[in-house]
């Protein structure tokens, strides 16, 4: 196995802690960092977090990772974009384990996004699995277990409906909801500033030693970490209203506007950001759309 200090290689497993082992998925991108981090828990018959995307050399290398005589008792999807979720199916074949998840791609979705997507409005970013469905639904407080190990499913909303958090003892495994190298990108109407907010309170309140997400390192000081992405989000709040103050603008022109060092090609996952804190901003009666709300609306101080 590979050395558990040294930064991961697609493929190869890393030993994070007694019953838990990485694998990272070859799919590096601006919005993945290195990859997508598989968690394997337990040993013997073993829980998988976060299979990752369709790709054949990941699912070989998940089953590599299983040590002489070990199974596959559960797979568990934190939530359904393309870089964590399609290969939930192909590994239920190759091992017989249920797929579980909190539903399928547009479960958890607050009234509003639901709202918003019935005007037409797409997602955006790291692209949706439309076709996912689990086996088996995990309610919010629901648990899974096996031979020596024990996870809580949590509800966690805001980068996606549907996205859930795995408390197992005072570890936390995050998904894309906390991670130490970035913000969660919030892309309406898939992503909810509001429910995003209560969900980082939420796992705040759980006092964890450490958090593992679905990109990047290992979460050392998980409070330390979710204060200052509610803090990011609070100042990106300011920062709209501000931006606003002259004149009425939509996402696009905002995000022009406030994301003056971010590379061109990442703009439009910037304006999707700026659409969450519109609407979320709306919601509290601080803006208005003129008109109907939609994802090309111009907002305007109230």
């Amino acid at each position: 196995m590979a050395d558990p200090l040294a930064s991961p290689v697609p493929g190869q497993v890393r030993q994070v802690a007694p019953g838990l082992r990485q694998v990272l998925a070859p799919n590096p991108s601006p919005m993945t960092l290195q990859g997508t981090n598989t968690w394997i828990i337990g040993q013997g018959r073993v829980a998988v977090i976060d299979p990752g995307p369709a790709l054949p050399a990941h699912l070989a290398a998940i089953l590599a990772a299983l040590g002489p005589g070990e199974t596959v008792s559960h797979i568990l999807v934190t939530h359904a974009h393309l870089d964590h979720s399609p290969l939930a199916r192909p590994l239920a074949e190759a091992t017989g384990a249920p797929v579980l998840a909190f539903g399928d791609a547009l479960a958890g979705r607050s009234a509003v996004m639901a709202q918003l997507a019935a005007s037409g409005a797409g997602g955006g970013g790291e692209g949706v699995d439309a076709g996912f469905a689990p086996d088996e639904v995990l309610a919010d407080g629901a648990e899974v277990a096996g031979a020596g190990w024990q996870l809580t499913a949590l509800h966690t909303p805001g980068h996606f409906g549907n996205h859930l958090s795995f408390a197992w003892g005072e570890r936390l495994f995050t998904g894309d909801q906390v991670m130490s190298w970035s913000s969660s990108l919030i892309s309406p109407p898939d992503g909810d500033v509001a429910q995003y907010l209560a969900s980082l309170d939420r796992l705040a309140g759980l006092g964890a030693r450490i958090a593992h997400s679905g990109h990047g390192p290992d979460i050392a000081d998980p409070a330390a970490r979710i204060a200052e992405l509610a803090a990011h989000r609070r100042q990106r709040e300011a920062e709209v209203l501000a931006a606003l103050a002259g004149a009425p603008a939509d996402a696009a022109t905002l995000a022009a506007r406030i994301y003056t060092a971010t590379p061109p090609a990442l703009l439009a996952a910037a304006a999707r950001n700026v659409l969450a804190h519109l609407i979320d901003l709306s919601e509290h009666g601080l803006i208005a759309p003129q008109g109907a709300l939609n994802a090309g609306a111009v907002f305007e101080r109230g």
